[in-house]
């Protein structure tokens, strides 16, 4: 017993089950040791003591999918372990229990799995803030994917410098001809909040596009937050923040 071995080895043992559902058990949160839960099937362990909750299921995890605010100039969403993040560095990690919005109904149990296997289906660019979308839901990431040139996102961005003449009645028209990286953009509902402030609505939204749209009117953006994903709006979302997304909301 002075020996440490896996944890997936020392459950399976104490349980007489297969290696993979020992694996189930410790990635649904269901195993402790010494008291402390632990999600990783590769942990050590030598003689202390480990514990199987009484409410534990092999029932495979429940797909999720996670809300976030991501501030602006924010790289690093993951936690640095997944692979999937590997790219991105700086700043601390957001998808950890932590950063989980005190207001989340969704009565969900956050696992680690959760957020070492989601994946970032709505991309934001660094400089910008606002709504993107994690899940390990394929059908989300199909909707989301599949979709995307009939998904309306909600942008809102500031500006500078002086629009041309007609500039907005071009952002508008559904004939504008804009073409972005060699294709043509779907039209834009465009509109002033204020007086350096515009609101975007539009499908398929490229990353780039809204800055390549302002700038061929004369107008450069200082601050962009994406509001909306289809019909998911990010509301009173602090940023930084996430939650899980309810099982009756649909984008």
């Amino acid at each position: 017993m002075n020996d440490s071995v896996r944890l997936a080895k020392r459950l399976a043992e104490m349980l007489a089950c297969s290696r993979r559902e020992a694996e189930q058990y410790i990635e649904g949160g269901w195993v402790s040791v010494d008291g402390v839960v632990v999600e990783e099937p590769q942990f050590r362990v030598a003689n202390q003591t480990i514990a199987l909750s009484p409410d534990a299921s092999l029932l495979a995890l429940t797909p999720v999918t996670l809300l976030l605010h991501k501030p602006a100039g924010q790289k690093k969403f993951y936690p640095p372990q997944n692979g999937k993040a590997a790219e991105v560095q700086d700043s601390d990690e957001l998808l950890t229990v932590s950063n989980r919005w005190a207001s989340d109904r969704s009565g969900i149990r956050p696992l680690k799995k959760h957020f070492s296997s989601a994946e970032l289906v709505t991309p934001l660019a660094t400089p910008a803030s606002g709504l993107v979308v994690f899940t390990t839901d394929w059908r989300v990431t199909r909707k989301l994917r599949e979709d995307a040139r009939v998904l309306e996102h909600e942008v809102v961005v500031e500006v500078t410098g002086e629009i041309k003449p007609g500039g907005l009645e071009r952002l508008n028209r559904i004939d504008h001809g804009f073409t972005y990286q060699g294709a043509l953009l779907p039209p834009a509902k465009v509109s002033w909040q204020s007086e350096t402030r515009l609101r975007f609505a539009l499908k398929g939204e490229v990353p780039g596009q809204i800055a390549y749209m302002c700038e061929s009117v004369g107008l450069t953006i200082t601050a962009m937050k994406r509001l909306r994903v289809g019909r998911i709006p990010l509301s009173q979302l602090p940023p930084g923040q996430w939650r899980y997304l309810m099982p009756y909301e649909r984008f």
